[in-house]
């Protein structure tokens, strides 16, 4: 008899192990989830729509934020820069955003480790399962994700990750003008009498805006930001008149507080009030908003007060009613979503306007941030659905108990968030308008 020695079976690879970790979105907490990521030693790629990093905070450079540096900088990202020779910023100073951008932001996706897995120019359409929809259960959690890109020539392909961390943002997808959330009807023809949020008033945009008639629609610090430029702007420029139209009998998220800890922050409640008290600023109250029409080159809002149905006359409206985040690309995947802000179930109770509108929040991580679908994670300020007053610090900790847990590092993966405290919190349902900047 002849005995064959057979060769012991080569010992399985992991095969998502083996694979990287997809990122959307090279905003500050997709940036920042890389430099974790990279720091344990875990491959990455990192998908920008736009044609350079941080495109939505570019868009709103001209806006200070309400935030000093000392909030605004992850301790792991600083580690790395600081290894490259780069200095900290006054922790004390609030920079605007194309601060942001050009001190912090562009060095961090400057160095190599980051350069390196950064691809710009690059959708992403839809994540998937490969080779299941999200109907199929056994062994769902074992196959890699397939990630569906779209170049900036059209082209499509279809790249493999261990995980996915959706950093996308909500800014290019903001809310309607409607009270009811549903688009406005007549906003076709009203559209370039439209601005979206946070535009350039005293800068790139200022021929808009004077000498006109400007309605602001909104309750949240975007819009203070904005009503607070065109007070300025009517200073120098004659006709320019300043309106700001709320849904709700007041707006409690810009109102100043002691308590609150960023003092930019009150500071732009108090300027507000101010504003509106000399008369810099009309506002209207309780009006929700139901359709528009063209007449004579200006804007008729036609809305409801109470039970009476009235019209409001513009010649630009800006909206600033707050994001909602863009859950198309994610259809194929067990989403555990909340009912009213959109939020992961277990995060949505600790940021429900209907409950509160802090610029605090619970120490919260991998285990609010989880879906049925393992290895999948919104971060950053989509992670709060609807909700606003989300701060960077919250999403640098969220990204370090996201990418600790991937790393398997259960110790590491638990929270340790401490934020500002604000006085700014309101119970009456207020929330839904938008926040910036944080």
């Amino acid at each position: 008899m002849t005995l064959i020695e057979l060769t012991p079976p080569a010992p399985q690879v992991d095969r998502l192990t083996a694979l990287p970790v997809v990122v959307i979105g090279a905003g500050p907490i997709g940036l920042v989830t890389a430099a974790q990521l990279i720091e344990r030693g875990i491959d990455v790629i990192v998908l920008e729509r736009g044609s350079r990093i941080a495109e939505s905070v570019r868009a709103w450079g001209h806006v200070r934020l309400f935030t000093p540096w000392r909030h605004l900088v992850d301790p792991v990202a600083q580690s790395m820069l600081e290894a490259a020779g780069w200095r900290h910023p006054d922790p004390d100073v609030s920079p605007t955003g194309a601060e942001l951008v050009e001190q912090y932001l562009e060095p961090l996706a400057r160095l190599d480790a980051i350069a390196a897995v950064v691809r710009l120019d690059v959708d992403v359409v839809a994540v998937a399962r490969e080779g299941m929809d999200r109907t199929r259960t056994r062994g769902r959690a074992a196959v890699p994700f397939v990630v569906r890109v779209r170049d900036a020539d059209g082209a499509i392909d279809e790249l493999p990750a261990r995980a996915v961390i959706d950093a996308s943002g909500t800014f290019t997808s903001p809310n309607p003008l409607t009270s009811s959330g549903l688009d406005l009807l007549g906003g076709d023809e009203i559209a370039d009498l439209v601005s979206g949020p946070l535009p350039d008033v005293l800068g790139a945009e200022r021929a808009r805006f004077a000498g006109r008639r400007v309605t602001v629609v909104g309750a949240g610090h975007s819009a203070a930001n904005t009503l607070l430029a065109l007070v300025d702007l009517a200073r120098e420029a004659p006709g320019t008149e300043v309106r700001w139209l709320i849904r709700n009998t007041r707006a409690a998220r810009v109102t100043s507080s002691s308590d609150d800890e960023l003092a930019d922050r009150a500071a732009l409640g108090s300027r507000l009030e101010a504003a509106v008290a000399r008369g810099d600023v009309e506002r209207i109250e309780g009006f929700e908003i139901v359709r528009a029409r063209r007449v004579d080159g200006a804007v008729e809002l036609i809305g409801r007060q109470g039970d009476e149905l009235v019209t409001h006359t513009a010649d630009v409206v800006v909206g600033a009613t707050g994001f909602r985040p863009d859950l198309g690309m994610l259809r194929e995947l067990r989403l555990e979503l909340d009912d009213i802000v959109e939020a992961p179930r277990r995060l949505a109770p600790l940021i429900d306007p209907n409950i509160h509108s802090c610029g605090t929040v619970e120490p919260h991580g991998y285990r609010e941030l989880q879906h049925p679908e393992p290895g999948f994670f919104v971060v950053g300020v989509k992670s709060y659905g609807r909700a606003p007053t989300f701060l960077l610090a919250t999403g640098y900790e969220q990204v370090r108990s996201v990418t600790a847990w991937i790393a398997g590092d259960a110790q590491a993966a638990s929270v340790e968030l401490v934020l500002p405290a604000t006085g700014v919190c309101s119970t009456d349902g207020a929330g839904g308008q938008g926040g910036c900047c944080a």
